[in-house]
This record gives structure tokens, sequence and C-alpha cells, in this order.
């Protein structure tokens, strides 16, 4: 992890989903860790963290909670995000195989697939190298009914594809300036690399 001057604070958007494993990481990654469920809270932190879950149910808790609206305001006023596996689907610009109503955060210029490699049962582990973050140690990443990237815009740095299998090449990690994704759930593993690498992101954002 590198030498940083600040300790930035960052949110984990905790309404489902992994919220307290982002926490844990986030702290041990070198940040305050936050947990978001209000406006106000939203509006304190220097980034933010959409876990994974379920993505149509966050849709819809986002409405309850009165958090949409915000949360698009910050994305779009360049608030750095980072959205693993559910969190990928909700800030992507166009979502395949998901329900009529559900909301999207149009924070990357993405088009993912939900549920992409499959039903729960189907759940599965890989080593991946990841651009910028692994350097030549790949990172075993999680896949749990995770999304896969079907197309992605001019402006979006592709980090990762599956190394090997059926799905051989699928991307599954892109960043587009301040906004990181990942198909995949690091906080599960105890690798904290992707959440050292977010914390920065941040930390270069607000010095």
């Amino acid at each position: 992890m590198s030498r940083r001057s600040t300790s930035p604070r960052i949110g984990v958007l905790a309404l489902q989903g992994d919220v307290r494993e982002h926490l844990a990481a986030l702290a041990g990654a070198g940040a305050t860790p936050v947990a978001v469920r209000r406006r106000a809270e939203l509006e304190e932190v220097d980034g933010l963290i959409i876990p994974g879950g379920e993505s149509t149910t966050m849709s819809r808790l986002l409405g309850v909670f009165d958090l949409y609206e915000p949360l698009r305001a910050r994305l779009a006023e360049g608030m750095p995000a980072y959205g693993s596996c559910a969190g990928m689907i909700m800030l992507a610009s166009e979502i395949l195989d998901t329900r009529p109503d559900a909301r999207h955060l149009d924070a990357l210029d993405i088009t993912v697939r939900r549920n992409a490699f499959g039903r729960q049962v189907e759940s599965f582990e890989t080593d991946v190298e990841i651009e910028g973050i692994t350097g030549g140690h790949p990172m075993r990443a999680v896949f749990i009914r995770a999304p896969w990237v079907e197309g992605a815009g001019d402006g979006v740095q592709v980090l990762a594809r599956v190394p090997e299998g059926p799905a051989e090449g699928r991307i599954i990690a892109v960043r587009q300036g301040d906004v990181l994704a990942t198909s995949f759930h690091p906080e599960v593993t105890g690798d904290r690399r992707v959440h050292e690498y977010f914390v920065d992101m941040v930390a270069a954002k607000i010095e």
C-alpha cells in the first residue's frame, strides 16, 4: 500500500449485501470506513463502495431510503466509487437480463449481463491478473452469481478478463475515471489489493 497524507473517509452502501466485509477491508487498507444508509452520511464521504448482493433489491431500496437521486448526483459530480458484483451492475449504463423496473446509476459506460456465469450453485473461483493492481501476482477471484461486461465504451479501461474456461476472455474488471468495478468479490478473500487501489484512488482525488 502506498503512503498517504490523508485517511480518506469511504462509505459502503449499507442497504443490502456484503457490507461488513467491505468495511473491514477498507479499515485494513488504511481508510476510515462508514456505513451509508442516509443522505447525510452519503454527503460526508469522499468515496463509496457499492457491495455485492442482489441488484434489483438494491435498486428498490435506494428508492425506499431516498438515496437514488442523491447518489446519482454525487457520482455525476465526480465522487469516486467502486462496485463489486451487484455494485458493478448498479454502476452500469445498461443491464441485460434484469427486471424492467430496475434502476441503475449510469456511472460507467458499460453493458453488463446480470447473473452471466449462472446460478449460485455455479459459483466458482479462479486466479486473475488485474492491470495496475496485481503486478504479476494473481489474485484469487470469487464469482457468486456474477455479471460480466458485454460491452465497454471508448473511455473505459479494461483491467481484467476471465483467463480460461467457458467464459475465457469475458471482461470482469473495469475503470472509467474515478469509478472502478469488478464482477468478483475481493472483500471475501482477505486479499486487500483491490481495496488498497480504490483507497489510493480516493486519496488522490481529495489531496
